[in-house]
């Protein structure tokens, strides 16, 4: 089956894209490379073997998006991943989270109707849950207010896919996944954000290779163990897999309904400390940080309840910490060897 991954060049987008060669589909990549790299199909060529055809353009423009699904009618299905991410740059600069996040969305829902697409994975996230009242969270928990614009995105991409569904033609699965980390066993994928990181991991490898001075622990104070905030990590490659299952059960016509929400995490939660000490175990590095103030937009502590996803889909997260931390690290020594 051929499958458009719309963000595919980037981080989850690239390791995806390699599960789904490795499954027999054929893939083709729209991205508009803002947090990416095109030397990344190189990259995907060296580990599957097959270099991905991939066009360069954004999905906020609805001409060219419409002009690639007419140069495209053979799509069975759709992973979208193409969207802004930063929490902390969608609270200071909402509205091109809101106008790229949204607009996209919909152009690519009006595009599937007018082509005839039947299959859509979204990629959603556990920000949709804002601080959950109960821990573990399991997909019938009620949305709370999103605490960032970027959650906010997440939670009305669901309500937009949700709505347009209802008047048929589309099935759509979502998933809402916890923090990957973590890199490809090979090292020669994985996270590559474009300026300085606004995610944990690439922060630490980064400052432990020497790129950052020093990395930020954002709060000590939380009503955590540590006091630092939890997260629920999973491995890149887990959390690809799942993309891959997930479409399939579409293609396939296994969906028990026409919008389907599967939680995707490990359902352990992490505290910030505990990564970093798991970092400097089995990466034998030892990392200059401090501890600042809490960062906006951030919840305290999040974890999965993946209960439905395991049973319902036959997924589950098999990775460790450990295993992520030190695959992140690898990454890392790759990229440091080839600026070399």
């Amino acid at each position: 089956m051929k499958i458009l991954v719309t963000g595919g060049v980037g981080y989850i987008g690239s390791h995806t894209v390699v599960e789904l060669q490795k499954s027999g589909h054929e893939v083709v990549i729209v991205d508009n490379l803002s947090n990416s790299k095109i030397e990344v199909l190189n990259q995907i060529h060296q580990i599957s073997g097959i270099k991905p055809e991939c066009e360069i353009f954004n999905l906020d423009d609805r001409a060219k998006t419409f002009e690639f699904f007419k140069n495209h009618t053979d799509i069975q299905g759709i992973i979208h991943f193409a969207a802004f991410k930063a929490v902390g740059e969608s609270v200071a600069n909402p509205l091109k989270y809101y106008r790229n996040n949204l607009i996209s969305l919909m152009n690519i829902l009006e595009a599937m109707k007018e082509f005839g697409v039947p299959n859509l994975v979204f990629s959603s996230s556990c920000t949709v849950y804002g601080q959950p009242d109960e821990l573990p969270v399991n997909e019938q928990a009620p949305i709370q207010k999103a605490m960032s614009p970027y959650g906010n995105t997440k939670q009305i991409s669901e309500e937009i896919i949700s709505d347009t569904i209802l008047n048929g033609g589309i099935k759509a699965i979502a998933l809402r996944y916890f923090n990957p980390i973590g890199a490809h066993e090979s090292a020669l994928i994985g996270e590559l954000p474009l300026g300085v990181p606004n995610n944990l991991m690439p922060f630490i490898t980064q400052t432990a290779i020497g790129i950052r001075a020093q990395l930020s622990v954002f709060g000590n104070d939380y009503n955590t163990p540590d006091g630092t905030a939890i997260r629920d990590y999973i491995h890149v490659v887990d959390l690809a897999k799942a993309h891959v299952i997930a479409v399939e059960r579409m293609l396939h016509k296994k969906s028990k309904k026409d919008f389907e929400i599967f939680n995707l995490g490990t359902g352990n939660g992490f505290s910030v400390l505990e990564v970093i000490n798991s970092f400097e175990k089995t990466c034998k590095a030892k990392l200059n940080y401090k501890i600042v103030g809490r960062r906006a937009g951030d919840v305290e502590q999040v974890y999965a309840d993946t209960k439905f996803a395991n049973d319902e889909l036959g997924w589950k997260a098999i990775k460790s910490l450990d295993e992520m931390t030190l695959s992140a690290w690898n990454w890392e020594k790759a990229l440091a060897k080839k600026i070399k």
